[in-house]
């Protein structure tokens, strides 16, 4: 599995793109940074994308992506993975011919660019030759991470945003997580805004990593604050765990 870090922080500055992670060059985990990193031709390869949330900095993208798809004139169709809500909140709120064009009826309902598909906590799909299954976290608003795994038995684990989310790790349970990618929004001094805001310190990540039955192999943080990213970094080596890492716009892991 390769994975490619469009973008991992949690706040708009220049040079800090909004989370968006890119599977195997057409399946994305979050769309808050697409079109403004990849070219057409990387666009067009796109096919799947999964939303851990409704959040603007995680959908952002989608409707330029749309945009682009009508006028380059590909016929390419893009399916919308998630939770009844996020789905919901995504066709309520966004795509409703106000804030922009509804591209699940454009160009016209057979073939509409946007296909929308809701998913059950808990429940697997299979896509291209992964199973991923969404998990519910602990946010503001519904919420779900997703355990993504591969024929060869390789796993990873994007959270989105979230807070502390113990019942989370015991339903994934004792299943091997070679990568996890977890929020950890705050340094340690703002855990009170962290908790309102359902987010993770670097104190509360080391307490999610002690609650999980089988630790996880490596772990990459992601939607730090751009304004807090050293104080985050210093906060996360402290810790003295050597499989902790922050991730960086650009990055590509492979699991």
């Amino acid at each position: 599995m390769k994975i490619r870090v469009l973008g991992c922080a949690g706040a708009e500055f220049p040079g800090s793109n909004s989370p968006a992670f890119l599977l195997d060059d057409e399946t994305l985990f979050d769309a808050g940074s697409l079109t403004n990193v990849l070219d057409e031709k990387a666009q067009h390869r796109i096919r799947n994308i999964f939303i851990t949330h409704a959040h603007l900095d995680h959908i952002r993208s989608i409707p330029f992506l749309a945009d682009n798809i009508i006028v380059g004139g590909s016929g390419q169709r893009i399916t919308l993975l998630s939770i009844a809500p996020v789905i919901e909140t995504i066709k309520r709120h966004l795509f409703n011919s106000s804030v922009w064009p509804d591209f699940t009826e454009i160009p016209d309902l057979g073939k509409a660019i946007l296909n929308l598909v809701p998913l059950r906590a808990g429940y697997s799909i299979s896509i291209n030759s992964y199973i991923v299954t969404p998990y519910s976290v602990n946010h503001t608003v519904p919420a779900v991470g997703y355990l993504v795994e591969s024929r060869r038995g390789r796993r990873f684990f994007y959270t989105g945003d979230t807070g502390p989310t113990p019942d989370t790790w015991k339903e994934i349970g004792v299943r091997k997580i070679d990568c996890l990618i977890i929020d950890v929004s705050f340094p340690n001094r703002l855990h009170d805004l962290a908790l309102r805001s359902g987010h993770l310190t670097p104190k509360l990540l080391k307490a999610e990593l002690t609650e999980m039955p089988s630790p996880p192999v490596r772990v990459f943080v992601t939607h730090p604050k751009p304004q807090h990213l050293k104080e985050i970094r210093r906060e996360i080596e402290s810790l003295g765990l050597s499989s902790i890492d922050v991730l960086e716009d650009g990055q590509v892991l492979t699991v």
